[in-house]
Parts: C-alpha cells; sequence; structure tokens
C-alpha cells in the first residue's frame, strides 16, 4: 500500500471546538496522523510520498470559485478586520433569508460554514490545500498502474461541499480524488464512505452525476451529525437520480449489521460499473470512539479493506473521521492489511 503524506497538516489546530455547550480541545487532532504514521511505519510501510502543490484552478472541477477564494484569503481578511481569535461562525443564512454573500468577513464566515464547531486559523487553509494535492497524486498513482494507495488527509474532507465547511472538513479530498480518477479515464468510479458520520459534502458534490456512485453507510442523521443529510430516501436528482446510496442505522450498530449494509453498497457500486473506487476511510464506527456510537471492534476492521478490495478495481484511501487516538493507527493499518490480503491481528 503506497502511502502520501506530509507534516503540513499540522498548520491547522484550532484552540477549542464548540461541543455539549463548551469550548473543548478539538477532537479533530494532530495527534490522529501521528497515531495513524506510527502505526503504519509499526507494520512495514514506511515510505511517504508526498505532492506537488494542487493547482487552485483543479478545485474548480470540485468546489464552487467562489468558495475557494473565501478559503484562500479568509485568515488574511479576518485579522485585516481586527480579529485575533479563531474564526468560528456565528450567523447563518438560515430559512427565507437572502442567500448573498456579505461583504463583511464575518457574514461571509456564515455564509460560507454550516456548521459552529469547526473553526479555521492562520495554517487552515494552507493544511487543507495540502491534504488535497495529497488526494490528488494518491488518485494519479493509482490509477496509473492499479496499485493501491492511501492519502493520510488532515484536514479529513468527506463534509466539505461545493461551497460550504464544517464538520472539520474543508476541501473535499474523497471527491478530488474521484474527479481525477475520472480525469485520468475511468468512465465511473464509486466513493464509498464508511466514516460513522454521514458524507454530506460528498453526496452534494456528486448529487446530479451518474459518472460518480456515492455510497455511505452511517450514523442515522436524526441522531446524529450532520442531522440534515443522510436519510435512506436521498438517491441523487436528474442524471445522477439512484446513484447516490445511503444506509443510515441506529446508535449502538453491531458489526454484523454494520457490514450487511457495506455489502449492500459494494454490490450497488458494482452493478453500477464501477471502474475506480475511493474510499473515505473514516475508522469511527470503533466502539470506543468519544463521539460516535457503533460498536465495531478492531478486528472488525480488516474485514472493510476485504470488502472494498473484492471489488477488484484500483482503489484509493482517504483519510477521514476517528477520535480514538489511542487506537486509530492501528484501525487504520487494519483496513489496509484487510485489502491487501493479510489477516494478522495486531
Amino acid at each position: 500500500m503506497r502511502v502520501f503524506a506530509n507534516d503540513a497538516h499540522r498548520a491547522h489546530f484550532p484552540s477549542g471546538e464548540i461541543y455539549n455547550g463548551e469550548l473543548v480541545r478539538p477532537f479533530e487532532c494532530p495527534e490522529r496522523w501521528d497515531h495513524i504514521d506510527q502505526a503504519l511505519t509499526a507494520a512495514g510501510m514506511t515510505e511517504r510520498l508526498d505532492a506537488a502543490a494542487l493547482p487552485l484552478d483543479d478545485l474548480a472541477a470540485v468546489h464552487d470559485p467562489a468558495y475557494v477564494e473565501f478559503l484562500d484569503d479568509a485568515w488574511t481578511d479576518w485579522t485585516a478586520a481586527g480579529n485575533t481569535g479563531d474564526m468560528i461562525p456565528t450567523c447563518f443564512p438560515a430559512r427565507r433569508m437572502v442567500q448573498r454573500i456579505p461583504d463583511d468577513i464575518d457574514g461571509r464566515l456564515g455564509y460560507f460554514a454550516f456548521a459552529a464547531e469547526t473553526a479555521i486559523t492562520s495554517g487552515t487553509w494552507s493544511a487543507a490545500h495540502a491534504a488535497a494535492s495529497l488526494a490528488t497524486a494518491a488518485a494519479r498513482s493509482t490509477i496509473d498502474d492499479g496499485a493501491p494507495s492511501f492519502a493520510l488527509c488532515r484536514p479529513p474532507g468527506h463534509h466539505a461541499s461545493k461551497d460550504f465547511f464544517g464538520g472539520y472538513c474543508f476541501i473535499n479530498n474523497a471527491a478530488v480524488a474521484a474527479t481525477t480518477m475520472r480525469r485520468a479515464g475511468a468512465e465511473r468510479v464509486a466513493v464509498v464512505d464508511v466514516d460513522f458520520h454521514h458524507g454530506n459534502g460528498t453526496q452534494d458534490i456528486f448529487w446530479n452525476r451518474r459518472d460518480v456512485f456515492f455510497g455511505s453507510v452511517h450514523g442515522d442523521p436524526a441522531h446524529e451529525f450532520p442531522h440534515f443529510s443522510g436519510f435512506a430516501d436521498e438517491i441523487g436528482d436528474g442524471d445522477g437520480m439512484d446513484a447516490t446510496c445511503n444506509r443510515p442505522l441506529p446508535p449502538g450498530t453491531d458489526a454484523a449489521t454494520w457490514f450487511a449494509a457495506l455489502d449492500d453498497l459494494i454490490d450497488r457500486a458494482h452493478n453500477h460499473g464501477t471502474e475506480a473506487l475511493v474510499v473515505s476511510l473514516g475508522v469511527d464506527t470503533f466502539e470506543n470512539d468519544p463521539i460516535s456510537s457503533f460498536r465495531l471492534a478492531s478486528r472488525d476492521f480488516f474485514g472493510i479493506g476485504q470488502r472494498l478490495a473484492a471489488l477488484d478495481v484500483p482503489t484509493v484511501y482517504c483519510m477521514e473521521g476517528g477520535y480514538a487516538v489511542d487506537e486509530i493507527g492501528t484501525n487504520v493499518v487494519n483496513v489496509l492489511h484487510g485489502h491487501e490480503g493479510l489477516t494478522h491481528l495486531r
């Protein structure tokens, strides 16, 4: 398994996030990356491939140019307005309000956000840009020779939509990888999201497209973030009708039930004619994850990789969530080992 990674992610680490009505240390922290990197090294995956910076124009195939421009300029505009703390949105364009981009930076921040738990710092844009570049490089490498790759992206990406951020995500790395594989010649690409939380951003990006199948198994949004996306009756629209498949599951879901839903998604991806696969790899389905409620054990993560490998197409894994920091590396490596047919327990 080729690993694409660099240290650029360290530039992004907000001073806090809003959780249970308090400002707490962010669950999405640099140690997540460190523990994964250490586990990869212990498993013999020692080489780290870097990536050239992705031209901003390339992001226009995934994100609204006005949104990319906002991210690029956000911190400069924020500090120029006299602000000294992290950028945390406080006002959102809700129902029946005017949907217009404000001139004021505080207004623009709310316009391009969907959740207040995700802050922007001085290094957020450079970190997000670097993560998207890693996803692109991994996709190009895999589509070139068919060998699987893992992009150790941080910040994650699957909650980032065409034109808004939230859920710790700013640029949609999985969507960037899928678009790269399409441009490289794969006629049909699938994005399978195994993160505990629904990949609302990825769904939005490919909602009207037939060439990219999006499938997600996740916590029921009636109970779980992002709350307003990921229900079973969301199946795409226009040319993308039936190219989106959601399998929401209740709190406390066990491994057997979860894997039955994943198997269904894999069957649907196969029937869609998938020629290349992007996996939004969240391991927050783990039984000890602090902000999730599923019951997968570390040994279960082998089965994820095994099942996805059975599609037998070029595959890229992009790192998403997982907040049980001490175990995150083991769980990620188990998925990658499962993909490569390695079954010894760690």
